[in-house]
């Protein structure tokens, strides 16, 4: 029994020696910190982009629910939507494609969006959309 007189040193930390501690450095704090503020910054950027597609997408689904006739009706409608929805600025009446298919009016956009996210760098995204 030779190797049972073996002692282990005491650890100077208070922990019983070959157990190692966890945790996070400096290094790691301050790179997941960069991280996280870089896509805070892009989605506070990204959100308004996002937020006026959708109010788009909802006001060309509400023309083509209520049965336009012709073209420049559907043209006209967008009109009075974007004056009463100031979040649409991206898109103008004339930028809606519309066809009619089996007696429905279809309607359609497509659009890109510049999001200046810092100097000289763009995030480009592009939306498209059409009715159901």
């Amino acid at each position: 029994m030779i190797g049972a007189c073996i002692k282990r040193r005491p650890s100077t930390s208070g922990q019983p020696a070959g157990h190692r501690q966890r945790g996070l450095s400096l290094f790691g704090l301050l790179f997941w910190g960069v991280i996280i503020a870089f896509l805070a910054i892009v989605g506070m950027r990204v959100t308004p982009t996002v937020m006026e597609y959708f109010t788009i997408q909802k006001a060309v689904e509400k023309i083509a629910s209520s049965g336009p006739s012709s073209v420049g009706e559907v043209r006209s409608a967008f009109s009075r939507t974007k004056e009463i929805e100031y979040s649409i600025v991206s898109i103008e009446p004339n930028d809606l494609v519309v066809t009619k298919k089996d007696d429905k009016v279809k309607i359609s956009f497509a659009y890109d969006k510049e999001v200046s996210l810092f100097g000289p760098v763009f995030l480009l995204i592009k939306y498209k959309g059409e009715t159901r």
